[in-house]
């Protein structure tokens, strides 16, 4: 390749990289920490990743796919590696991992030729630059949503942050220690809960040395995203053997919005994608690993491929897939069940259509298998307050008894929730509903989603991660079959530039017209009045669309051809409808103290300060004792939400805020019931009321106890307690007194 080829081929690369670098610095990333981390994921996951995912697949496609898919079977095999050096208490020493990938390649004849392979298939260059606006967009709508609004320590005590961060710090926190974890708000007590991701950034801040904080809040979710991103790209380009069905695949899934976002209401149905992929990073490491793990899926379903498609995976494909159902069932409990239910509806197809059903069948095994352990293993059965509720998603936003309500709402759902997925309908169709294996598989796993979230219930929303889990599929279908509709619509190399111009112009005028419009509706009664903006909305886009095609086919008369163009015109517009969402949350955020997160709790510097301390002079096996429980009361009861301790000092605390510990999920306590040991809980509060020599000698020798962390705003302490222990710091509202031994 000429030096000016290669300069164009890796010039979207190159752009991509400096310009969310620039971001992440201008958002107070130190460059020591940004160089660090680059060094960790370069080494440390796409170097052992790329090699082993080369080893698996049987022939080269592109350089792109194997050094993504290769990025993401280094996260998928970094967990192991992190539990069994955990296991050794040799974290430490995790960087090494990496050594025991690489030097088989470097030894071995037959593997050495994965080093350099040669490619067949070069990324086209309209492609690479699509998903590199695709990725640096996103990292701008993050910046402005996310790594602007939430500072890395508290600057004062007036800082304001989403109440599930520092959970899930600590969580990230106690994997840096630990394993098997924990909960870290409460010591001995078994942590079953999907904690993968976390595991990962406590792996990327032990190999690489930067600070957890700064892992967690700077650099890890952009990674994810654009991991997420290229992985939906190279994904819908595998499956559907076209470019820019990949490249439309990741603007669906992360330039679009939800289709009338800002109404009032931000989180209709459940929190927003736009929100999720920061205020729950699991859900965005679930996707990195679900991503591949549906382009391998539906490459086992088709089988052998002709012509310019993608070659298959072939007999490592099974390996792989292995590899990536494992991994995705501790990444987020909603992504095997998604699975399942896309392999069950594989094989019914497969049945109907009198079509071999043995691939649906093992693949349906996998995901049963996969869902099994979680269930089992990770999960001990516990549900996390997941019961049978069906439409109670659905539920708040109807009146009781009007009927009229249900198809309002109903229709709703479909336009707030699955407009992106449009471009399924003329797939159907151009098919006569007669779906391949692969393509029954996408739409199962489409369908999936939605079904178990309309079935299922929960108190905090979470059966909405169904719905989350089920984009992924749902978004390369659509993108599929809007591409294969374009290629119909027998466009010249002019008009499609016109077109996609056309395109951009109609998403920038909706997003005009919404911030012209501002946010309309309200949350008071009658319930339906938050969906009146929506269908508004619908309603007006609808009339002024029918206006502009029916003068279009008066100005150009019948035809098959312009049919087809009228119903690209009609598919355009559904698909770039919620345009708006991304750019009216980030300006929405702006004003808000911490990313526009829905429950807000205070995160004081003081009580930073002081967990900040103990984790610089503790052992990561120490346990933190603490008077700190309760985010404030509620009419005499403990909001027992309360992960500052554990989140910053990130060691386990013998009793915090116990309100997402799944035991207090099962008895049905969270957030505001009384701790479940009354006893250990009397001898926490009594070391800092009332504390005794005897007291704290079986608090340290019992629990571990070696710190005591006082919030002197809950509780000021007992002054005998100076005489029992050492104080080490303390500031205008917290001390940290060290117990003797």
């Amino acid at each position: 390749m000429k030096p000016q080829d290669a300069a164009r081929a890796w010039a979207p690369a190159v752009v991509t990289v400096a310009a969310v670098g620039a971001l992440l610095l201008a958002a107070g990333a130190p460059p020591a920490a940004l160089a660090a981390y680059a060094a960790y994921g370069l080494l440390a996951v796409l170097l052992p990743g790329t090699l082993v995912f080369r080893a698996l697949r049987r022939r080269p496609h592109t350089l792109v796919e194997d050094l993504t898919y290769g990025a993401i079977v280094g996260l998928a095999l970094e967990l192991p590696a992190w539990a069994l050096f955990s296991l050794a208490g040799a974290q430490r020493w995790l960087w090494l991992w990496p050594v025991l990938v690489i030097a088989p390649f470097l030894a071995a004849p037959r593997l050495r030729r994965h080093w350099r392979p040669t490619y067949p298939t070069a990324a086209p260059r309209g492609w690479s630059w699509s998903v590199s606006a695709v990725i640096v967009g996103f990292a701008w709508y993050l910046s402005e949503s996310f790594l602007f609004r939430n500072p890395v320590l508290p600057g004062d005590d007036s800082q304001q942050q989403y109440i599930d961060l520092a959970f899930q710090l600590s969580l990230a926190g106690e994997a840096t220690h630990s394993f098997p974890l924990d909960v870290p708000q409460a010591a001995g007590e078994p942590l079953r809960y999907h904690w993968f991701g976390f595991a990962h950034m406590a792996a990327a801040s032990l190999i690489s040395g930067v600070d957890l904080p700064t892992v967690f809040f700077r650099l890890a979710v952009p990674a994810l995203c654009a991991l997420a991103a290229l992985a939906a790209a190279v994904t819908g380009w595998r499956i559907s053997a076209r470019p820019y069905a990949g490249a439309l695949a990741a603007a669906l899934m992360f330039a679009i919005g939800e289709f009338g976002f800002e109404n009032g209401v931000r989180q209709l149905f459940g929190t927003q994608a736009t929100f999720i992929v920061w205020g729950s990073p699991s859900m965005t490491y679930s996707w990195v690993l679900l991503l591949p793990l549906i382009a391998t899926a539906a490459g086992l379903l088709r089988g052998p491929t002709d012509g310019d498609a993608p070659p298959p995976f072939g007999r490592g494909g099974w390996a792989l897939l292995a590899l990536l159902l494992l991994a995705s069932t501790g990444a987020k409990a909603s992504s095997a069940p998604v699975v399942a239910g896309a392999a069950a509806f594989a094989v019914l197809v497969c049945l109907w259509r009198r079509r071999p059903a043995r691939p649906a069948w093992a693949l349906f095994g996998a995901a049963v298998a996969a869902q099994a352990f979680a269930t089992v293993v990770l999960f001990n059965f516990e549900s996390h307050g997941v019961v049978v509720d069906p439409f109670s998603g659905l539920r708040p936003y109807v009146e009781p008894g009007a009927a009229l309500g249900w198809v309002a709402v109903t229709v709703a759902f479909a336009l707030n929730m699955q407009l992106r997925l449009a471009g399924i309908a003329p797939l159907l169709w151009s098919r006569r509903g007669r779906l391949d294996p692969d393509q029954a598989f996408l739409a199962g796993g489409a369908l999936a989603g939605p079904a178990v979230y309309l079935a299922l219930g929960h108190p905090g929303s979470s059966n909405q991660y169904f719905l989350r889990a089920a984009f992924a599929f749902g978004v390369m279908l659509s993108a599929w079959g809007y591409v294969e509709l374009w290629e119909r619509s027998a466009l010249t190399r002019a008009a499609r530039w016109r077109w996609a111009v056309g395109a951009a112009a109609v998403g920038f005028a909706l997003v005009a017209a919404q911030f012209l419009a501002g946010p309309a509706g309200s949350v008071a009664p009658p319930a339906h009045r938050p969906l009146l903006p929506l269908l508004l909305w619908a309603a007006l886009l609808t009339v002024v669309a029918a206006v502009a095609f029916l003068g279009w086919r008066l100005a150009c008369g019948p035809g098959p051809l312009l049919r087809r163009r009228l119903g690209l015109a009609a598919l355009t517009l559904a698909l770039v409808a919620g345009a708006p969402g991304l750019p009216m949350d980030a300006a929405a955020n702006r004003a808000s103290p911490n990313g526009g997160a829905y429950v807000n709790v205070p995160m004081p510097r003081t009580l930073v300060d002081a967990a900040r301390h103990v984790h610089r002079h503790s052992r990561p096996d120490d346990i933190v004792a603490t008077n700190a429980h309760c985010r404030e009361i509620v009419e005499g009861h403990c909001d027992a939400r309360s992960f500052w301790l554990s989140a910053y000092a990130e060691r386990t605390v013998l009793i915090e805020g116990w309100a997402f510990a799944p035991r207090a999920v099962s008895l049905g306590t969270s957030p505001y019931g009384p701790f479940w040991d009354q006893a250990l809980f009397g001898a926490n509060e009594a070391a800092f009321t009332a504390p005794t020599a005897q007291g704290l000698t079986a608090l340290r020798d019992r629990h571990g106890v070696r710190w005591l962390v006082v919030d002197r705003q809950a509780g000021r302490e007992s002054a005998a307690l100076a005489a029992l222990a050492d104080l080490s710091y303390q500031n205008g509202r917290a001390a940290v007194y060290r117990l003797r031994e």
